[in-house]
């Protein structure tokens, strides 16, 4: 017997005679359509704090006797996931589940759904406006300017038409994020090992390529074993000394450290990050220091249609997982459940 039909026994035991269910949220407040949709299967939310530890998320689910984890932020870690015997399902709110022990839930036999696409174009929109700022020297103007200086006379900008925008990773985000870029005229170059030209896009497997010949690099890649610091102090020498990197997916795919030599040492121009290793970073960072380096609080897929489109998947994952009936397998991030 598969262990998703186990799953679903046990859903069903555990809703005999109308009992409620719960579940976990770790962050903000849900978009309301999500809310509605889960009281209308009478799911109570209890929130916690997203940046609560594991201590405090394994606490919550053991005193709430929780059926569901909705994760926005925090670890999910194994001692979370059996904290509560009743527990049987995690949705992510968004695609990237690196803060989610899947060894611990596939043991559980709980599955993880993932908000596929939820939030793309607004991550993507996010990478473009960072890329355009770096390039376009905003951040510096702008300091300059509000200081009381007016380099009007003395500088000399960035032409963005024709420009290469190299892509490291060309999932949904990065497709989106080419199709913007080629709409002012940028010239587009994807590094992934599994994904096919598309768009107008030339697809490679040589990464040193595409780091190479860019002018800017934009991170679309999610956080595994293979790409945790994937732009490395290496790879950042490959780059152009011109060239800036543009980071939305996830921190630790960077070496901050190396980061930092580069922008110090301007091996690279400069770089504008929207994650960081760790979240959210210490007031004493040493990449604040630098001025060529621009720094967002995660916000990629914070607009108005992505929270809601990201709030509303998982919420309607949680119901499905919970009424018995039969979800998205597209969605499942613990691809070992059967």
């Amino acid at each position: 017997m598969s262990d998703i039909s186990e799953l679903s026994k046990a859903t069903q035991r555990n809703r005999q005679h109308g009992a409620s269910s719960s579940v976990l949220v770790t962050g903000a407040e849900l978009a309301a359509e999500a809310g509605e949709l889960l009281e209308r299967f009478s799911i109570k939310v209890i929130y916690a704090d997203g940046y609560s530890g594991s201590e405090k998320l394994a606490q919550l689910a053991a005193d709430h006797q929780v059926d569901a984890i909705l994760v926005r932020q925090g670890q999910i870690t194994e001692r979370v996931i059996s904290a509560s015997p009743r527990l049987r399902v995690i949705a992510k709110h968004g695609s990237g589940v690196d803060n989610i022990d899947l060894g611990a839930a596939t043991a559980h036999c709980i599955p993880v759904l993932r908000a596929l696409g939820a939030n793309a174009q607004s991550v993507a929109e996010l990478a473009l406006t960072l890329a355009l700022t770096a390039m376009k020297d905003i951040d510096l103007l702008n300091t300059a300017v509000k200081g009381g200086n007016w380099p009007k006379t003395k500088y000399v900008g960035r032409d963005i038409a024709g420009a290469r925008l190299g892509i490291v990773g060309f999932g949904e985000i990065g497709r989106r994020t080419a199709k913007l870029a080629q709409g002012i005229g940028m010239e587009t170059l994807a590094y992934d090992p599994f994904a096919s030209d598309g768009d107008g896009t030339r697809v490679t497997g040589d990464l040193n390529e595409v780091l190479s010949s860019s002018d800017i690099v934009s991170l679309h890649c999610p956080l595994t074993p293979e790409t945790h610091h994937l732009i490395n102090a290496e790879r950042l020498r490959q780059m152009k000394p011109t060239a800036f990197l543009v980071n939305t997916s996830r921190g630790a795919v960077v070496d901050e450290a190396a980061l930092f030599e580069a922008l110090q040492s301007e091996t690279i121009a400069g770089a504008a990050l929207d994650s960081f290793e760790e979240e959210p970073p210490r007031a004493d960072h040493p990449l604040w220091s630098l001025p060529n380096l621009i720094a967002t609080p995660h916000v990629g897929g914070a607009s108005r249609s992505a929270l809601r489109n990201m709030a509303v998947q998982s919420a309607q994952h949680i119901v499905d997982v919970l009424t018995g009936q039969t979800f998205d397998r597209r969605a499942l991030a613990n691809t070992d459940l059967a």
